[in-house]
């Protein structure tokens, strides 16, 4: 007989409900209608030591915030932020967080329930989620996962029996969230706007310990702060440019000073490579096009240290001064880390003066050709070799444009050059290749396809999405139908946010 669900390892202490009030208010999720268990990341559940078992017989009244679980203290937290560069007074208008896990590492974690109902921040809306903007939270965050990159990630979804209307009536759920925290650049935005300044040193020490506890000991404290969630930043934006991920809404709300990837709602993954390329149906400017990613969290971070200023120095102008010096470096910062997981989708393991060009110049091509992003340099490999390759593939394409098919002659040339000074040789550097170019990413397509049946009725094609993304450097039968790129005529991709 299975454990009753208050026995399946809940270990919950909420640092954060011990903050001063402004940062949050009590509230309690909206019970449902009819609770349903839909998706259970089981591996994830052993992470924070819940029982998966316990779980699936009797976790959907709680992932659906019908029960809630021993020790949690729900609460909805209160942020800021700058949306599409336009400040406001925001917070969680849908999202209640039940509480800190605490793991059998000693690891804190949030666990957060996103489309659970109206809170005092909801500023009318509905409070609730659809069912096909969770699930694509799932995929897309289990993929970032698997790619080795921060996120926040889904433990559970859980339908609730009810319709949510946004253009058309649609399955309502609930997305069980998992992070390191959901203090966000706009969270210090808030307690900056309150104009409290122990409210602001009261974040300011939680975050530190959450997730600098080495820094409380320093002499220059805030700045060393600042200074770790530039880095964690540089190095988050590096991997988004180096995989296509187009995050789709950098509002400062939606920056982590965890350095996770926080919030799926217009996300999308490059196909064929533009830098220009935008997928929310609400970006009309292309503030957040993909191109745009490492000067937006620039600017997101600039927010941050003008948050911060009253607790640099008294002075402002020697405040400004001193948080100016720091936020110099990020553009240095995330150049260096993309260069450096350049090197790695190039194959190359040593540093050289050309390297920056070398990468340039394929981005180049691809953009002129239109070369799908994830398959050039998938297919990249087979090219490192004495066989003359279009790593873009179909080279069919490419027979009417010989010009094209010249220039990349002349840069595998250059490439092939740059290999041979490489220590390990070739196979050595196809090697690293394979390890830092996936083979699948949740292709927007078949994500679509994916959300449409399971709206219908049908999670088969999730789960087996779901399957193909979790492992996206191995090639297998199984996910052999999510390797290529987008089919002839699939379009402009659009997105939405889902509230």
């Amino acid at each position: 007989m299975t454990a009753p669900i208050h026995d399946a390892g809940w270990r919950f202490d909420n640092s954060y409900a011990r903050l001063p009030e402004p940062l949050f208010t009590h509230e309690r999720p909206t019970p449902v209608r009819a609770p349903g268990l839909v998706v259970l990341n089981a591996a994830l559940a052993r992470e924070l030591g819940l029982d998966p078992d316990v779980l699936r017989d009797g976790g959907a009244a709680v992932f659906a915030g019908n029960e809630i679980p021993p020790g949690a203290e729900p609460i909805a937290q209160a942020y800021a932020g700058h949306q599409f560069g336009h400040f406001t007074n925001l917070g969680d208008g849908r999202a209640i967080l039940l509480g800190e896990q605490i793991a059998p590492t000693g690891s804190r974690f949030d666990l957060q329930l996103k489309g659970s109902g109206r809170t005092r921040y909801s500023r009318g809306g509905d409070g609730r989620a659809a069912l096909g903007p969770m699930l694509r939270e799932v995929i897309v965050s289990e993929g970032m996962h698997a790619l080795g990159i921060p996120t926040t990630r889904g433990l559970a979804v859980a339908t609730t029996g009810e319709e949510v209307l946004r253009a058309t009536p649609l399955p309502g759920a609930v997305l069980t969230r998992v992070a390191a925290s959901h203090v966000r650049v706009g969270t210090f935005q808030f307690a900056r706007a309150v104009d409290d300044r122990h409210l602001l040193e009261a974040l300011l020490t939680h975050a530190i310990g959450r997730h600098d506890p080495s820094l409380a000991t320093s002499t220059e404290t805030v700045l060393a702060f600042l200074d770790a969630v530039l880095e964690r930043q540089a190095a988050l934006i590096a991997r988004w440019m180096l995989v296509g991920f187009v995050h789709g809404v950098m509002n400062t709300d939606n920056m982590a000073v965890s350095g996770e990837t926080i919030d799926y709602g217009p996300c999308a993954f490059l196909d064929t490579y533009d830098p220009a390329t935008v997928f929310s149906s609400i970006d009309q400017q292309g503030r957040y096009a993909y191109g745009n990613q490492p000067l937006i969290a620039h600017w997101n971070l600039a927010r941050l240290a003008e948050s911060l200023l009253p607790l640099v120095h008294a002075d402002e102008d020697a405040a400004v001064e001193a948080v100016r010096g720091v936020l110099d470096t990020f553009p240095a910062r995330c150049a260096r880390h993309t260069l450096d997981g350049a090197r790695a989708k190039l194959g190359l393991s040593n540093a050289e003066d050309g390297d920056q060009s070398l990468w340039d110049d394929l981005l180049d091509w691809m953009h002129a050709t239109r070369a799908d992003f994830t398959v050039t340099f998938a297919r990249l490999a087979a090219a490192a070799g004495p066989s003359v390759a279009d790593p873009a593939g179909d080279p069919e394409a490419r027979a009417g444009d010989p010009e094209a098919a010249a220039a990349f002659a002349a840069w595998r040339a250059r490439w092939q050059a740059r290999l041979a000074r490489e220590r390990g040789g070739v196979e050595e550097a196809v090697g690293v290749m394979r390890r830092a170019n996936p083979v699948v990413i949740p292709r927007n397509h078949r994500v679509e396809e994916a959300l449409a049946a399971a709206e219908a009725g049908d999670m088969d094609p999730f789960q087996r999405l779901l399957d193909a993304v979790r492992a996206p450097f191995e090639e297998t039968a199984a996910n052999e139908p999510y390797r290529g790129g987008a089919p002839a005529g699939c379009g402009r991709y659009r997105t939405f946010c889902g509230t």
